[in-house]
């Protein structure tokens, strides 16, 4: 039962923080983008080795959800729902720490590190897909694209 319980909490966990968390972040909100994809700094010295209280708030919100998940789990086995969030910690501090050059099959968190809008699974690559295909149905309703479609309607003429 434990071990269920900790890839339950892996597993359903990352579907919640990349469904609830990591897609709305690239769509609304600028916290997630300045801290784990700005440009003029390495993604190494983000996440683990950072004090920078933005930083931390970014990483504790992609956390809530396998948090929430451990929680329901908590109730099958205790040991199972910390050893899954024990498991997904070492994933951060290991995909934030070092490039090991190397992707596993089931994830390539480097991958979005280097170019955002790939490899959305935080620990499993598999909900890539389904969250660039929600990306991708969701994107009209970003602010800069409300901002942009508004502006074309100023600028045409109005027709008769």
């Amino acid at each position: 039962m434990a071990v269920l319980a900790a890839l339950v909490v892996l597993v359903v966990g990352d579907l919640a923080s990349t469904f609830l968390s990591h897609v709305p972040q690239h769509l609304w909100f600028t916290l997630h983008l300045r801290t784990h994809h700005d440009r003029r700094k390495s993604y190494w010295d983000h996440a683990v080795l950072s004090g920078d209280p933005t930083v931390l708030l970014d990483g504790f919100l992609g956390a809530v959800s396998y948090l929430a998940v451990a929680a329901l789990a908590w109730r099958f086995s205790w040991e199972g729902a910390l050893a899954g969030l024990l498991l997904g910690e070492i994933h951060v501090w290991w995909r934030h720490t070092e490039e090991p050059g190397w992707r596993t099959p089931a994830e390539d968190h480097a991958g979005h590190h280097r170019n955002p809008a790939i490899e959305f699974g935080d620990i499993f690559r598999f909900y890539d897909a389904p969250a660039r295909a929600l990306l991708a149905r969701l994107a009209p309703m970003r602010r800069r694209s409300r901002k942009t479609a508004v502006r074309r309607l100023e600028q045409e003429p109005a027709r008769v």
